[in-house]
């Protein structure tokens, strides 16, 4: 049986605010990410956004990250090297709308996207581009409140409306909000909600959750009156809960935790709120406004294909003793697994688990599905410009192998663009020592480096997967 379709869109993903730097060069904005310091604090500010908009810090990641800003050429030509069919790749909001709120958009953020798709495409590198990817505007954060106030619709609105007319000709592929039920997860990272005290409580969250899906619903509409050729999707933070035991409670509460990652999903695809969500709101004394034709619009104005990241899988109980030692990976708490090698920062390796992920959103949704998100974050080595990495050749191969163990099961993969395909900053934490990409960077932790490009063994590796379609692995 074949593995991968003639033209699988093998490729690589990267992050404006984790790879760009250039803040705020030729016009841009802060985004809600660029006021995150490293380490520690970052982890704070994550929890109280009132605790980092009130302090200065001594280095902020995202103000230089990797410059991608000013190595683009270079780091596209690597890629092409390397033999990818697709980058994932994302646009800065606040370089197009330094403020979130204006009439009209910064015509050298514009500029900047126009040459870096240019670029991809002399390659012919196809483009998948993430609108919303953890960079609100900061301003709309501060003066709004984020997600959280209906207006933030019209100016997300007003923002996909420039760029589909300015892009559509070269990018196919849109996703619209990164990740969007991390919101439940980092209110703040993804949403942009700031409350006084920093609490926020689950109906403010799931009532910017709503706002999200109403201006991913706008933005699909829009596109398919400019350009029915678009293609847009929806994405999740992916990633199979298992139960611990077969104790029914276990299963149950594995249960209502993948409905959590779910939940907006479903409205995406099937264009309402998924049957369960009304005892879900019941209990949580939730109560969201909705209109008639808000409900329209999310029913008519439904997704192409469903995106995801996935990096491990979750175990759930209702064991409080285990429940006492979560580790976290993600932002996605879980017990840990006697059953998987631990990767670091929280993660475990769960190869099976991707196929079991993919199967199951696959069975959910019908939809075609694009895995935009898969990687191993390690302290690489750097050894007189050589960089052996073993381990993320193994971790790759065995989640290819089960990828297409999910193709023959009958799954419609579109393509399979691996995370950090070049070394960048965190986003959960701001460091460089956790690497995933098949090139190195030459930048540390406090923002000390060069920034010189090296390949690692893994880059050989992945370009002869790619080049015989993953014949060899």
């Amino acid at each position: 049986m074949q593995k991968f379709k003639e033209g699988f869109l093998w490729g690589g993903a990267l992050a404006a605010n984790q790879s760009e730097g250039a803040y705020l060069k030729n016009g841009k904005g802060q985004s809600i990410i660029d006021i995150l310091p490293v380490g520690v604090e970052r982890k704070r500010g994550l929890k109280e956004p009132n605790y980092v908009m009130e302090q200065t810090f001594d280095y902020y990641p995202s103000h230089q990250s990797i410059d991608f800003y000013h190595h683009y050429k270079e780091d596209i030509h690597l890629l092409a090297e390397l033999g990818i069919k697709c980058l994932r790749t994302s646009i800065s909001w606040p370089r197009i709308f330094p403020n979130g709120d204006e009439t009209q958009p910064n015509e050298a953020g514009l500029a900047f996207y126009d040459a870096v798709f240019d670029e991809c495409l002399k390659y012919n590198i196809q483009l998948l581009v993430t609108i919303n990817h953890f960079d609100t505007p900061l301003n709309l954060a501060q003066k709004y409140g984020g997600w959280q106030n209906k207006q933030l619709i019209l100016f997300y609105r007003r923002y996909c409306k420039v760029l589909f007319e300015r892009y559509h000709k070269k990018v196919r592929y849109w996703i619209t909000f990164n990740e969007i039920n991390m919101i439940l997860r980092n209110p703040f990272l993804a949403g942009g909600i700031v409350k006084s005290g920093n609490k926020v409580d689950k109906e403010t969250i799931f009532q910017a959750a709503h706002h999200q899906l109403l201006a991913s619903a706008e933005a699909t509409k829009l596109a398919k009156e400019l350009d029915s050729n678009i293609q847009i999707g929806c994405m999740l933070a992916a990633g199979s809960v298992y139960p611990y035991t077969c104790n029914p409670k276990d299963v149950q509460a594995a249960l209502e935790r993948s409905r959590e990652q779910y939940f907006f999903i479903d409205v995406q695809v099937n264009g309402c709120y998924p049957y369960f969500a009304h005892r879900y709101f019941e209990e949580h004394g939730i109560q969201l406004t909705i209109s008639k034709e808000e409900t329209a619009l999310l029913a008519e104005h439904t997704v192409d294909f469903v995106a995801f990241s996935y990096y491990t899988s979750r175990l759930e109980t209702v064991d409080s003793e285990l429940r006492k030692n979560l580790i976290e990976g993600n932002a996605m708490a879980s017990i840990r697994n006697p059953y998987l090698k631990d990767a670091g920062w929280g993660r475990q390796i769960d190869p099976l688990g991707f196929r079991i992920t993919i199967n199951e959103i696959y069975q959910r949704y019908q939809r075609p599905l694009f895995v935009v998100e898969n990687g191993l974050g390690v302290e690489d080595t750097f050894d007189e410009g050589a960089i052996h990495d073993p381990y993320r050749i193994a971790y790759f191969r065995s989640h290819i192998e089960q990828m297409a163990e999910a193709v023959k099961d009958g799954v419609d993969l579109i393509g399979y663009t691996t995370w950090g395909c070049i070394d960048l900053i965190s986003a959960g934490t701001g460091e460089m020592k956790k690497r995933y990409g098949f090139v190195y960077v030459d930048l540390d932790n406090e923002g000390h480096g060069s920034r010189k490009r090296y390949k690692k063994d893994s880059f050989a590796w992945y370009q002869k997967v790619i080049a015989t379609n993953a014949a060899v692995l």
